[in-house]
């Protein structure tokens, strides 16, 4: 069946019950602007949504309510019924019902993901602690789509369009004591790989440039401060280099965001978790967006969790959210487009002249 790229099919996952999800969702989807050539299918239940407007004040908006994806009306915000169960909502605590059904919607989404129903998920925060099951025994949502999509590997990627911001990481949420033993010249080697391949087909640019972070502090200074960067980085960057990959480094964290050299790049590859997302954000400032790279799905998601402190206050903003949304159409686009110039390429002659422009 031919994709209509002027009518993306977008999913998305409520998460957390009693987070924010539902808030930034409503805030997103009620105005119409944000439905122009999108069809929007969130999995929930009207009792929850209902639930939300009424807290929140939002009596004017109103889903569409249809039992199957399938049913979905065009530049709408549908709502599949999940659950129609009477479940108890705790704005704002971490409960058993909070993480069962942010699995549900999940589930109900990923699978119609599989069965081509929707064309990407948006993903709203989960509670990491109170989702594990024996369904969900995953560090969080990364990881269980990299499996539910029967992936070696992906690789989380942090983006800001506006200002062309993209940090990837190379270790997800395991502990910072483990980070050292799992850095390892294959995952270097294999992340970077990961981040060209998205560069290119999910955001058009035909040669990236790709700054990579040290481990210790100024990248170990030559071996003073950890070997890690001489014996495992700096041989990986060698290597890719000999494959005709434009990877660089290793660098001082502080150094490179400190300096404003980061926007020499087309992305970072950061060597854990807080090293890669503390600048992120702070450079962001509410409006990044996490995208699961490498997989043959498309998934994004807000950059921030269930902010429980400040559920059902209506100070949530939705600016995430919104281009979590926006994100995983363009990514889509992008694929079809690349898949499209691949299968048809354009004479030599004619590629150069693209390129150059």
């Amino acid at each position: 069946m031919a994709v209509d790229l002027h009518n993306i099919r977008v999913g998305v996952s409520v998460g957390d019950i009693n987070g924010i999800g539902m808030e930034v969702i409503i805030k997103t989807f009620i105005d119409n602007r944000v439905l122009e050539n999108i069809t929007i299918v969130v999995y929930g239940s009207s009792r929850l949504a209902s639930y939300y407007k009424k807290s929140l004040g939002f009596h004017h908006f109103n889903f569409n309510i249809i039992p199957d994806a399938e049913k979905a009306r065009k530049h709408k915000a549908n709502l599949v019924n999940v659950w129609n169960d009477e479940v108890k909502i705790t704005m704002g605590e971490s409960t058993e019902e909070g993480g069962l059904y942010a699995f549900k919607s999940l589930e109900a989404a990923t699978n119609d993901l599989a069965a081509g129903k929707i064309d990407v998920l948006v993903t709203a925060p989960i509670n990491k602690h109170n989702i594990q099951s024996e369904n969900f025994d995953f560090p969080g949502h990364t990881e269980y789509l990299t499996n539910y999509a029967n992936a070696d590997s992906s690789l989380m990627l942090m983006v800001d369009d506006e200002l062309k911001l993209r940090i990837g990481v190379a270790t997800n949420h395991i502990p910072l004591k483990d980070v050292p033993d799992t850095i390892t010249k294959e995952l270097i080697i294999e992340k970077v790989k990961l981040m060209e391949n998205t560069l290119i087909k999910d955001f058009g640019i035909i040669k990236p440039r790709i700054a990579v972070l040290g481990l210790n502090p100024h990248a170990g200074d030559n071996g003073l401060l950890g070997e890690e960067e001489e014996n495992i980085i700096i041989p990986a960057l060698k290597k890719l280099n000999e494959e005709g990959i434009l990877a660089y480094g290793p660098y001082p964290a502080d150094g490179l965001f400190g300096s404003g050299n980061y926007t020499k790049f087309d992305a970072v590859l950061a060597m854990y978790h807080d090293q890669g997302l503390v600048p992120f954000k702070a450079l962001s400032a509410g409006k990044g967006v996490n995208f699961t790279a490498g997989l043959p799905i498309v998934r994004t998601s807000p950059d921030h969790g269930t902010a429980f402190n400040i559920t059902g206050k209506n100070e949530a903003s939705e600016r995430s959210f919104r281009k979590a949304v926006y994100l995983a159409v363009d990514i889509f686009k992008n694929r079809a487009l690349y898949k499209e110039m691949t299968a048809n390429p354009l004479p030599v002659k004619e590629r150069r002249i693209n390129n150059r422009e």
